[in-house]
């Protein structure tokens, strides 16, 4: 038997199997074969075809995608937040290849991606499905695009994406994994475990081939977020999900969305403003102004994300300035004063003007 045919039986079991407490063990085993054979099924394949139109390179302070079915407005809105020509029309299928444009908000250059529909079973590979969404997992942001005739479909999305590895919305879980040459498994945790028990987290590394390890536990966790962990291939992204279309329904239809959403009317350039600032939030994107000694700063931002220290900047400034710095003076949000004096875990602010002093 192949390891896609095991991979279906497995998942066919698992679909069969009630949840109870006698099955969770058996259910968490399964799932971990499932993740291992499912990493076996979809290691790419040399091959002398190319995928034209979906070999994108990563440009500006940000990526972001959108990702929904054909014909919800992707092209018709790249268009409006950029310019940029994505040609469009009212049947399925109009854009065939990834299309980029470029959106200038703020100081920020960020890399719009408009990609082809995706359809059910995009994650198995139906139209093309796992090279478009390969291209989502390079993305700092994924804008779920969805037709407002058409508003429940966001689950579907979300499990395509999940499908290749995305997490949507999440963050990493807080779990360590250390291997060692001997001595079994130990296992720590700093808060009560309600979804998994020791010997759940031991059979499944073991089925992982992990028979050595310490494995602390810092957060509560399922056994799909644990198996998460030790696959290791992960992407933990940011999204905003955008209604289109808005302008042909009532309002009364939108309040009964059972989900937080931006209402858009693209081919009426309305809710394209209010798209752009929450892309900007989303990105957590702030410009940091440097300046040299006794000169007027730089008209031209650096971009950071929220949480960037003086640290984080002298990395992208220049490899080895961490290890030549001073100190460095910061005016702006983030200083308590004029020119105040911080050290490299300071950290900074959208706004902020910062001269760093070498040794």
């Amino acid at each position: 038997m192949g390891a896609a045919d095991k991979l279906k039986e497995l998942e066919e079991e698992l679909a069969r199997t009630q949840k109870n407490k006698a099955t969770e063990f058996h259910i968490g085993i399964l799932k971990s074969k499932i993740a291992s054979l499912k990493k076996a099924v979809s290691a790419p394949k040399k091959s002398g075809i190319s995928s034209a139109g979906f070999d994108v390179k990563k440009s500006g302070d940000a990526t972001v995608v959108f990702i929904g079915l054909p014909s919800t407005g992707k092209s018709t809105t790249l268009n409006a937040l950029t310019g940029a020509k994505s040609k469009t029309a009212a049947y399925h299928f109009t854009t065939l290849t990834v299309v980029p444009g470029a959106l200038d908000y703020r100081g920020a250059k960020i890399q719009l991606l408009d990609l082809p529909g995706i359809i059910a079973g995009a994650k198995e590979g139906s139209g093309r499905g796992k090279e478009v969404l390969a291209v989502a997992r390079n993305a700092d942001l994924i804008l779920l695009m969805l037709d407002v005739f058409d508003p429940l479909y966001r689950p579907k999305l979300i499990s395509e994406l999940e499908g290749i590895g995305i997490r949507v919305d999440q963050e990493p879980p807080n779990i360590i994994i250390t291997p060692k040459l001997r001595g079994g498994v130990n296992i720590h945790a700093t808060v009560p475990l309600t979804h998994l028990n020791d010997r759940m987290i031991i059979g499944i590394l073991h089925e992982q081939g992990i028979h050595n390890a310490e494995v602390m536990m810092r957060q509560d966790v399922t056994v799909d977020q644990f198996i998460d962990v030790l696959e290791g291939t992960r992407k933990y992204t940011p999204s905003l999900t955008i209604l289109n279309k808005v302008d042909l329904v009532q309002k009364e239809f939108l309040k009964a969305i059972p989900y937080p959403f931006l209402s858009l009317s693209a081919e009426k350039n309305k809710g394209v403003e209010e798209l752009k600032e929450a892309i900007w939030e989303k990105l957590r994107l702030i410009r940091i102004y440097t300046k040299r000694r006794n000169e007027d700063a730089d008209s031209v931002p650096m971009m950071m994300r929220t949480g960037t220290t003086v640290g984080d900047m002298c990395d992208k400034l220049h490899r080895d300035l961490r290890k030549l710095f001073r100190y460095a003076q910061v005016w702006g949000p983030s200083a308590k004063f004029p020119g105040q004096k911080v050290g490299l875990e300071h950290v900074l602010k959208d706004g902020d003007v910062v001269c760093v002093y070498k040794r």
